[in-house]
């Protein structure tokens, strides 16, 4: 009797996230040349210089990812630290210096003939923001579409969240600082404790109760599907939004979004490579060897533009930069997840 093996594909969003994203170029462009003292109005709606509507979306974006967070799985690390320490290292020790490095090299250096270094710079910080978040939710996606190991794969994801808490500001505040970027650091610190501390208690709060109260297989088969339609329709929203705020700076530059989209794919299989071989030279299983490239090479998104927008604007080329990082990245892994499953040992 023969059996068939299952053939993986990604959901039909995310499959599509770069066509949604470009969607959301034009209607955001459309709307914000057409409705323009309302998002002057939409703008000004700022606490602490963390815009109000903004923070909504993002926040319910980010809350159904930590939904899925399970820290009692981190008791499990001693069993096979090696995956995880990779994780650490290409993720803190090497990802947001090498994505500093690429921002200069492009953007201070190659771009210098028609980017000022004014300009230049808010470019790099928008990199640096993506370089110092590793990715929290659509690694489970590349995981799962390369037979990465599931339990592992959540550790790896646990772990790094937790390390967002302590590790993200010192290393973000560093970086801008060594490229003369000013960023008041009690924004920064504001923005985390905002998109990260609070969604990631009230996620551990809300899965461990339920959980109790209805059993696993509730929460997961039925309670965590219901949030999906909000994380999306949050996503477009903001996106939208973003973009209105951007069309003026799209419109005087419409080759930008490509030329910042070089570096930053650039970056994504640089880290990759490095950590893919890596796992290797450790004899890594293939399925945690795979997650844990993935990681590396995808980015929290979500907390990269809300941080940048609370840090330099809605306008800011900074959230331009973290916004394209979202429109390149699913093509890219997916080419990553393809050289994975060809690789596969």
């Amino acid at each position: 009797m023969s059996t068939k093996t299952e053939k993986k594909e990604i959901a039909f969003f995310e499959r599509y996230l770069s066509l949604w994203v470009a969607l959301c170029i034009l209607g955001g462009i459309g709307i914000g040349f057409v409705a323009g003292d309302a998002m002057a109005f939409l703008s000004s709606l700022e606490i602490y210089q963390v815009n109000i509507p903004i923070a909504i979306l993002i926040w319910l974006m980010i809350y159904p990812m930590m939904l899925q967070i399970d820290f009692s799985s981190l008791k499990k690390i001693g069993k096979k630290p090696k995956g995880i320490v990779l994780t650490l290292v290409i993720n803190w020790l090497i990802k947001p210096f090498t994505m500093t490095f690429f921002a200069w090299l492009f953007f201070s250096n190659i771009y210098s003939a028609f980017i000022s270094p004014e300009l230049a710079g808010e470019y790099i910080a928008g990199a640096i923001l993506l370089g110092a978040a590793p990715c929290t939710a659509m690694v489970f996606v590349w995981s799962y579409l390369s037979d990465g190991d599931p339990n592992y794969t959540l550790m790896q994801v646990s772990v790094n969240d937790l390390i967002i808490l302590v590790a993200f500001v010192p290393i973000v505040g560093f970086l801008l600082g060594i490229t003369d970027v000013y960023i008041p650091y009690e924004t920064l610190i504001i923005s985390i404790v905002i998109y990260v501390v609070v969604p990631l208690l009230a996620g551990y709060l809300t899965s461990r109760t339920l959980i109790r109260a209805k059993g696993e297989s509730w929460f997961t088969e039925r309670f965590l599907p219901k949030f999906k339609p909000v994380s999306i329709l949050a996503l477009l929203l903001t996106l939208v939004l973003l973009f209105a705020f951007q069309g003026g700076n799209i419109l005087d530059n419409p080759w930008i979004i490509f030329f910042i989209a070089i570096p930053l794919v650039i970056q994504t299989y640089f880290i990759f490579f490095i950590a893919w071989y890596s796992g290797k030279k450790l004899k890594l299983t293939h399925a945690v060897c795979a997650p844990a490239a993935m990681i590396g090479a995808s980015n929290f998104f979500e907390l990269s533009v809300a941080v940048a927008i609370a840090l330099f604007g809605l306008e800011s080329p900074a959230a331009l930069v973290c916004v394209v990082g979202v429109l390149v990245e699913v093509p890219v892994m997916l080419s990553l997840v393809a050289f994975a499953n060809k690789q596969k040992y």
